[in-house]
């Protein structure tokens, strides 16, 4: 089956990106104008279009979501994509002061094909689904250790999902030689045809061996065991070639554009 990049873009934009996770207690999620605004420690921000604003309603928005996460100081991710309008909606954050981080690739597949429950895996490594905080931890921990700088929160966020609603998304960890290697987790989006994939960073010494390409299997298994067409993904430029050659088409970009407030830096 041929799939078709701008029909799936319309998808996404309508289906998946103003869905938002079970969330802890605690967190709230509102909205401003077309803006869905999340704060959950930090601040997040999404939307299906901001292109019916005119410059000056626009430039209010990016100003108001700023200051409503600076009075509390937390950073928020406004989250870009490459065919966002106006054009210049990049310049406009940036003038606002948000820093974008690295761009990412927004890739759509089909689940069934890849769909496995028995991946192979190196010898010595095995799958395990995971959902106590002793098991997050280490996931935070292999985060850590395979991008560096500062990865706390994570484990306190996926125990508050699971905490939330635990059929909405699934938690996979690799293991071998008596450590995680690999991490991941699915996400169910309901009233849609998509699941959605993250994480997945392996340890250095273990890359190259398919164990990568073992956790999106298995997950597309769980997907399509719960009645999930598509996977999405936002790739990172390692995973983004691994992922295309299985089938995934690009469909945009995203770019996280964060704005920190000077209290929380130490400024």
């Amino acid at each position: 089956m041929e799939l078709d990049p701008v029909a799936l873009r319309e998808a996404y934009d309508a289906r998946l990106r103003t869905y938002i996770p079970a969330l802890p207690a605690g967190a709230t999620v509102d909205t401003d104008g077309p803006l869905t605004r999340v704060t959950d420690g930090d601040g997040f921000v999404t939307y299906a279009s901001v292109a019916g604003l005119d410059s000056g309603e626009l430039d209010a928005l990016i100003a108001r979501t700023r200051d409503f996460y600076a009075a509390r100081g937390m950073a928020v991710e406004w989250k870009l994509h490459g065919h966002d309008e106006p054009a210049d909606l990049p310049e406009r954050l940036a003038a606002a002061g948000f820093v974008p981080d690295e761009v990412e690739t927004v890739l759509i597949g089909l689940a069934a094909p890849l769909a496995d429950p028995a991946p192979p895996l190196p010898d010595g490594v095995r799958l395990r689904e995971v959902t106590e905080r002793p098991d997050l931890d280490r996931i935070e921990d292999l985060k850590v250790a395979v991008w560096g700088g500062d990865r706390a929160g994570l484990a306190a966020m996926l125990e508050g999902e699971l905490a939330a609603d635990p059929s909405a998304l699934t938690v996979v960890v690799a293991e071998g030689g008596g450590e995680v290697v690999c991490a991941a987790w699915v996400r169910y989006v309901p009233g849609t045809p998509f699941a959605t994939l993250w994480g997945g960073a392996t340890l250095p010494v273990w890359r190259g061996r398919g164990i990568y390409r073992a956790l999106v299997a298995y997950r597309a298994w769980l997907a399509v065991s719960r009645g999930y067409t598509y996977l999405q993904v936002d790739a990172a430029p390692m995973s983004r070639p691994i992922l295309q050659r299985n089938g995934f088409v690009a469909v945009t970009t995203t770019t996280p554009y964060v704005f920190t407030p000077l209290e929380t830096t130490g400024g």
